[in-house]
């Protein structure tokens, strides 16, 4: 029993496992398998709060396939459970870093999965001002990446927008993982083509390209970075086109 992995350490290797699979591999088995055997692992000791840690990742396990996949068969009710079931237990525990992500999860569900920004927001917002506080660099990234989104896409607020956007990528930079630079730096670039700033965004989608390749992503993930490079390039051509893709996480 002393040799088997605790829950902590079932996590730990099932985010990792979660995160190749979402930018390198496309293989979610092996970190569906670890997280579910972390839930398990901690429901069976008592261990609350690295329950709730085992279903949020399970949540944005879901998530990650299900944007690398065909997002109309995605099954939205099932991922907001999962992250809906790990709040119930982060605010009973009283665990303000988890409960960051579990609404950013939420969050998630409703823009990238079922188009409706007016519920995700106060999802995000309620977000950002835990994850502030109480969460990590990437997970506050994440929140000002989405809410950077809502302002330069949805809103219209294109300063504040990239207020947001830039705030993530400082944050992702200092987190320092380049499967997530790389993402950061291809969002800033689609927001800056929206903003209408084409030097700025050229000069960062080609970064982006070049930041995809040397990290090895995946060849969806190169690609969605050079189809918005090639959009800005033709949009420095024609510049009031432009497009942008608001479903890759």
């Amino acid at each position: 029993m002393g040799s088997e992995p605790t829950a902590g350490a079932l996590l730990a290797a099932g985010n990792e496992a979660m995160l190749e699979a979402a930018f390198r591999t496309g293989d979610f088995l092996p970190a569906r398998h670890m997280l579910e055997a972390a839930r398990d692992r901690a429901r069976a000791e008592r261990k609350r709060a690295e329950e709730a840690t085992a279903l949020t990742r399970l949540g944005m396990l879901a998530h990650f396939a299900a944007i690398t996949g065909d997002l109309t068969r995605a099954d939205w009710a099932a991922e907001q459970r999962l992250f809906a079931e790990a709040l119930l237990i982060q605010r009973e525990v009283d665990d303000p870093a988890g409960a960051a992500e579990s609404l950013f999860g939420l969050g998630l569900v409703h823009q990238v999965l079922r188009g409706d920004w007016a519920t995700a927001m106060p999802f995000y917002t309620e977000a950002l001002t835990l994850a502030e506080r109480y969460a990590d660099e990437m997970v506050r990234s994440e929140v000002h990446r989405h809410i950077g989104f809502f302002h330069v896409f949805v809103s219209g607020d294109t300063e504040q927008g990239l207020r947001h956007l830039r705030m993530s990528q400082v944050l992702r930079e200092r987190y320092g993982d380049p499967r997530r630079v790389a993402t950061g730096t291809l969002a800033l670039g689609e927001a800056e083509l929206a903003a209408g700033n084409l030097p700025e965004a050229l000069r960062l989608l080609r970064e982006a390209v070049h930041q995809a390749r040397m990290a090895g992503l995946s060849a969806q993930r190169v690609g969605w970075a050079e189809h918005a490079l090639r959009d800005c390039e033709r949009a420095a051509a024609l510049p009031d086109r432009g497009s942008s893709r608001l479903d890759h996480a």
